[in-house]
């Protein structure tokens, strides 16, 4: 076994071993990666039209009798409700998906999270039914956000797992393409009706993204039923009784201990991936508008111009890593993340529109998605077939908190602390790029690894 380790972690290329090539004919595999791609568009859809909303209707129509900036406030505390259970529900959907199937989970997951968002385009407002309002949309969104706990890394199991060897980097890719169309399809539906009369669109306007969502639930759920359990799953289906036997004289504490490595060295991917997307979509676009003082249309206008960027690029990079590894793709990637840090900065202290809005077609359309789309098949092939699900997502949604919840925090603290200038910004999103090419160093490459072997890569 140390051997096998040492071999994953120094090969520059995939080992010389006879690796079995999952059984999904092409036809089947192609509705499972749409079907995947669907489902982190609908999640990163309800995202970023949560996350206008909050900033712009939840205010006035859910929290009325509070001054504005308490309104705002208000409203983004209950979008922190349903970060605050995604791990739980990491953890909860982890478990199912290990013990009876990754497409079981997908379907319960999916349908959680569109009849969630659906629902906040029916809400009732404060003046309608006073304090029950707000109260309901807390709980809609405890709802999408536990479900959206294992959405994304389940699509990326059940594709990767099920995905041609040699193409497992283009497959994992599709995952990070659907989060960076759920984010074009949010922002252009909301730009559009935002060109109503505000009466109309604060009385009907902001319902219909909301509404329309219910779409995208219905193709993916009917694609995800349609489709085939991840090969992988159903050999450990076939070992399900000696895995029992097994987990009585070893159990779950032992595994997640064996585990540790692996787990430390995705959560520091994740930490570098997750931390950067929301320091750039999240602060850096609220302190270029707030702080330099930039007209918001320039920033929206930057973010939908990469999103499209992102959707272009995301499938080579996967084949980029089907050609010359995870890890030496992940590198280059950071390399240029942390490079990029300060040249982005000077340009948007320029307050020249156009190299503003250059910044963020960079950030957006380059490192962002595309390092999501490396970290999705990577993750997977880091950990064994036995707890893959389970430790997968726990790795995934904590370094969702520690990175999406506490960084763009812990920048507003800074920048509170020290002023407005640029460097602080630029010191903490340089940081944790760094902690993602510190953990990619560290990490073995697992291109061309058996998926059905039960060893963690390192």
């Amino acid at each position: 076994m140390a051997t096998e380790n040492l071999q994953l972690k120094n090969a520059a290329s995939p080992p010389q071993t006879t690796v079995q090539e999952p059984n999904v004919p092409p036809a089947e595999l192609r509705r499972t990666a749409i079907s995947s791609w669907l489902g982190s568009a609908l999640e990163y859809m309800d995202f970023t039209l949560y996350t206008l909303a909050a900033a712009l209707v939840f205010g006035p129509l859910f929290f009325p009798n509070a001054d504005p900036a308490m309104a705002l406030l208000a409203s983004f505390a209950a979008y922190g409700s349903g970060f605050l259970v995604r791990p739980l529900g990491g953890i909860y959907f982890g478990y199912l998906g290990d013990r009876y199937g990754r497409k079981f989970v997908l379907i319960i997951t999916l349908a959680m999270m569109g009849v969630a968002t659906l629902g906040m385009g029916l809400l009732p407002t404060y003046a309608q039914i006073g304090v029950g309002a707000p109260i309901m949309l807390v709980l809609l969104r405890l709802i999408q956000g536990f479900g959206a706990g294992a959405e994304l890394s389940g699509a990326s199991l059940l594709l990767v797992e099920s995905a041609p060897n040699g193409r497992r980097g283009f497959y994992g890719a599709v995952v990070a393409m659907g989060t960076a169309t759920g984010v074009l399809l949010a922002s252009s539906m909301w730009l559009l009706l935002s060109q109503l009369p505000k009466d109309q669109f604060l009385s009907w306007g902001w319902r219909i993204p909301f509404l329309l969502s219910i779409v995208t639930t219905l193709m993916a759920l009917y694609l995800r039923r349609s489709i085939s359990e991840s090969p992988v799953f159903e050999i450990i289906k076939e070992r399900r009784a000696a895995l029992r036997a097994e987990e009585k004289q070893q159990g779950v504490w032992r595994d997640v201990a064996d585990a540790r490595k692996p787990f430390l060295v995705s959560l520091g991917i994740k930490l570098g991936e997750n931390g950067s997307v929301y320091l750039v979509k999240g602060f850096l676009i609220g302190w270029t508008v707030s702080v330099v003082k930039m007209d918001a249309n320039i920033v929206t206008t930057g973010v939908m111009l990469g999103s499209i960027m992102g959707i272009a690029t995301v499938l080579l990079t996967g084949k980029l890593t089907d050609r010359f590894g995870r890890r030496k793709v992940w590198l280059w990637l950071s390399a240029f993340q942390f490079a990029f840090t300060i040249p982005a900065m000077l340009l948007i202290e320029t307050r020249n529109p156009i190299l503003v809005a250059l910044v963020f077609v960079i950030y957006v359309g380059g490192p962002l998605p595309n390092m999501y789309g490396v970290e999705s098949t990577w993750l997977v092939e880091m950990f064994g077939s036995k707890r893959r699900f389970s430790f997968m997502t726990t790795v995934k949604e904590v370094g969702s908190v520690l990175s999406g919840g506490l960084g763009p925090i812990i920048a507003a603290a800074v920048v509170a602390a020290t002023g407005p200038g640029w460097l602080p910004v630029a010191a903490i999103l340089m940081s944790y790029a760094a902690i993602g090419w510190i953990s990619g160093y560290f990490a073995p490459e697992t291109r061309g690894r058996d998926l059905n072997s039960e060893a963690d890569a390192c």
